[in-house]
């Protein structure tokens, strides 16, 4: 990539350019993070997205392990929500409704009877400004207004998404957000991984997943949560100790694994979002050595393995990426929140700040 650089520290470095422009004439901008050790994140504007991980296996070689598009046409005509920041309220609101303060709201429905991550034009749509770069540590924050109305939620939205590089190879990511009006939020990130290469062949069920959780939320088929609390232990949602993903991630004799054709579910990693983050998610790549350890403040961790990934689309290897090729891993509030509330609040208030904070730190594990 060219462009203009920001600034050079201990090799650390920024890149800012051009990444296309849309229909209505307005650039798409990315935003390339180098941190001292070489390892590469790029960001895009649209949809304050990851377009791009690059991290090294044990041999040294670097491998971009998230999926992404080369250039911008695909993100604008097959949108799969790739490294996309997703919300008003991410995941799923049955049929669409929710009630706050006694006020019946309806937004779009764009997955079958129900609203998904913030509805046909949420968050993941709309061209961030990008308001900050920073140089120690290597860093962006893009920045959207949500106005009063912005698909069906109320409240003008003030939002913000930082990423920040690191030189301990962690990309932090912070969302924030402020409201003139009570209104609902739920924001996370949809980035797809497969620590083996975006490109790679097999996809990333070999991949070894550990989840620090005990309970999961099953669905209707509907993928909306029942409001049953289950516990893993003696089913397929079992991931306290490391599982390779394709062990489970077909076996039909799980009605859940049935209704979702796959793992499209949330696990209960703690009761209520926290001041801190903890580790909630790692993932291991044996042929590499590339881990990915996931920390969050969030109470619930939605594991996605890539069911609906369709062949409709060409990553940047130049491969079409097909079911079970890539997982996504979105800390985030339970699912449905808004209509059930013994799993929480959304509820965001003016003069209070939403704040999701998620790490995504990558290491190399030793010989097995």
């Amino acid at each position: 990539m060219t462009g203009r650089r920001e600034g050079d520290l201990s090799g650390a470095d920024v890149i800012r350019a051009p990444f296309g422009r849309l229909p209505d004439g307005r650039m798409v901008e990315a935003i390339t993070l180098v941190n001292g050790a070489g390892m590469q994140a790029t960001m895009i504007s649209l949809g304050a997205a990851v377009q791009s991980v690059l991290v090294p296996g044990r041999d040294g070689v670097m491998a971009d392990v998230a999926l992404g598009h080369a250039d911008l046409r695909p993100y604008l005509d097959q949108p799969q929500f790739l490294g996309a920041t997703v919300g008003r309220v991410a995941n799923r609101i049955a049929s669409g409704r929710f009630t706050l303060d006694g006020v019946l709201y309806q937004v779009p429905v764009n997955d079958g009877p129900n609203a998904l991550h913030g509805g046909p034009s949420g968050f993941d749509k709309a061209n961030w400004e990008v308001l900050e770069i920073t140089r120690d540590p290597v860093g962006v924050t893009f920045g959207l207004t949500s106005p009063d109305g912005d698909q069906g939620f109320p409240g003008a939205l003030q939002v913000t998404a930082t990423y920040t590089l690191t030189e301990a190879n962690a990309l932090c990511v912070d969302y924030r957000a402020e409201t003139d009006a009570p209104t609902l939020v739920n924001i996370t990130n949809h980035s797809y991984w497969n620590l083996a290469g975006e490109g790679a062949a097999g996809g990333a069920m070999d991949q070894l997943l550990t989840i620090q959780a005990e309970h999961f939320l099953p669905t209707d088929a509907g993928a909306i949560p029942t409001g049953e609390i289950r516990p893993v232990a003696g089913t397929a949602f079992d991931f306290r100790t490391p599982v390779r993903i394709c062990e489970r991630v077909r076996d039909a004799r799980d009605e859940q694994i049935r209704i979702g054709r796959g793992y499209d579910h949330n696990w209960v990693v703690a009761p209520r979002p926290a001041l801190e983050v903890q580790r909630v998610a790692r993932v291991e790549h044996p042929g590499s050595g590339r881990v990915l350890e996931l920390l969050s403040n969030q109470p619930g961790l939605q594991f996605y393995s890539g069911n609906f990934l369709d062949a409709t689309s060409m990553g940047k290897a130049g491969c079409l990426y097909r079911m079970g090729d890539a997982i996504v891993l979105e800390p985030q509030q339970f699912p449905d929140t808004l209509n059930r509330p013994a799993f929480g609040s959304l509820r965001l208030d003016p003069g209070e700040t939403y704040h999701n904070r998620m790490v995504f730190r990558f290491s190399v594990a030793a010989t097995r």
